[in-house]
C-alpha cells in the first residue's frame, strides 16, 4: 500500500494580538491568573477559517514548490466555516485556483488528525498530493464577557502538503476514535458561544491523549524512547505538562505554542508543528509524535518521521 511524505507546511495568523493585560481591562481576572491556570499569555484574534486557511495553504503550497493545479483533494478542518452552506473548503479551492474536489471536516480539536487519517486512505487508493489545513476563527463564537471561556481561544491556521509515496513512507503508526457520550462537556448551539465543563474536560483529556498516544505507538511498534519530540494539542498547559507526565516524556521534548496562540482547536498541532520546524526543532529522521483530542470528545495520535 502506499505511504505518505509531507513535502510542505505553513501557517495563518491574524495581525491582531489581544494580550492578557487587555482582557483585563474588561474582565475580573489578570495575566499572572490566566496564564498560571492555562499558560496562556496571548492569542490572535480576526480574519476568518477561509481567509486564515487561505494564507497557510499558499505558504505550504510554496515550500511543497507545488502549484494548486498539482492538488487532488483539498481538506479542510474546522469547527468555524465562515457560513453553514456553502463549506468553506471550496472557498479556499476557488481562491487557490485549484480544481479539484474540497470539502470540510468538523472533529472539533482532532479534527487535523482526523484530516491525516482521511488523507492517508485517499492516497492509498490513487490520489497522488492532498492539501491538508486546520483553519480556526473561534473568536467568533467566544462570550469574551465570560472570564472562564474567553481567555482561552485564538484564531489561526497551519497547512501541509501530503504526497503518496511507493514505499510505507513517513506515517508509521496511527489511533483514532470517539465517544459521543461525552458530547455535553464541550459544546456551542446554533447562535450560541462555546461551553466547556472545564474540570471533567481536563480529567478525560489527560487520559484520552495518553491511551491514545500509546496505540499509535503500538502501532508503529516504537516505543516513547524512540521519540524526539511531542507535538501536542494545545488546549492547556497543565494538560500538555500532565499528559508528558504520564506518557514520561520531559516537558522540553514537547512544543507548547500556547502561551502566544492560545487554544486554535484543529489548527493548533499544524501551527505548533510549523513553529518548531521554523525554530529548528526537527530534524530529518525525527520521530514525531502528534496527539489530540476534542469535542465530541474525539481523539487522534500519529507517529510520524519526519523526511529528509
Amino acid at each position: 500500500m502506499p505511504g505518505l511524505t509531507l513535502t510542505g507546511w505553513g501557517k495563518g495568523l491574524p495581525e491582531r494580538v489581544v494580550t492578557n493585560d487587555e482582557l483585563s481591562r474588561t474582565l475580573d481576572t489578570s495575566d499572572e491568573w490566566i496564564a498560571e491556570r492555562t499558560g496562556i499569555r496571548e492569542r490572535r484574534v480576526g480574519g476568518s477559517a477561509s481567509t486564515l486557511g487561505l494564507a497557510a495553504a499558499r505558504a505550504a503550497l510554496g515550500v511543497a514548490n507545488v502549484e494548486p493545479a498539482g492538488i487532488d483533494a483539498i481538506l479542510l478542518a474546522t469547527t468555524t466555516p465562515d457560513r453553514l452552506i456553502p463549506a468553506t473548503a471550496p472557498l479556499i479551492q476557488e481562491a487557490l485556483g485549484a480544481q479539484c474536489p474540497a470539502v470540510d471536516l468538523n472533529a472539533a480539536c482532532s479534527g487535523f488528525m482526523y484530516g491525516l487519517w482521511i488523507a492517508r486512505g485517499l492516497l492509498a487508493t490513487g490520489s497522488k498530493r492532498i492539501l491538508l489545513i486546520g483553519a480556526e476563527h473561534l473568536s467568533r463564537w467566544v462570550d469574551w464577557d465570560d472570564r472562564a471561556m474567553a481567555v482561552l481561544f485564538g484564531d489561526g491556521a497551519g497547512a501541509v502538503v501530503l504526497e503518496s509515496t511507493d514505499d510505507r513512507g513517513d506515517l508509521l503508526g496511527f489511533d483514532v476514535g470517539s465517544d459521543g457520550s461525552l458530547m455535553h462537556l464541550i459544546s456551542c448551539e446554533h447562535g450560541g458561544t462555546i461551553q466547556m465543563d472545564g474540570k471533567e474536560t481536563f480529567r478525560r483529556a489527560v487520559r484520552i491523549m495518553v491511551d491514545s498516544a500509546q496505540r499509535a505507538l503500538k502501532d508503529a511498534s516504537l516505543s516513547i524512547e524512540d521519540v524526539a519530540l511531542v507535538v501536542p494539542h494545545q488546549a492547556n498547559q497543565r494538560i500538555i505538562q500532565a499528559a508528558c507526565d504520564r506518557l514520561g516524556v520531559d516537558i522540553d521534548r514537547a512544543v507548547s505554542v500556547i502561551d502566544r496562540y492560545g487554544n486554535t482547536s484543529s489548527a493548533s498541532i499544524p501551527l505548533a508543528l510549523v513553529v518548531a520546524l521554523d525554530e529548528g526543532r526537527i530534524k530529518p529522521g525525527d520521530v514525531l509524535l502528534l496527539t489530540g483530542f476534542g469535542a465530541g470528545m474525539t481523539w487522534a495520535s500519529a507517529v510520524l518521521r519526519w523526511p529528509g
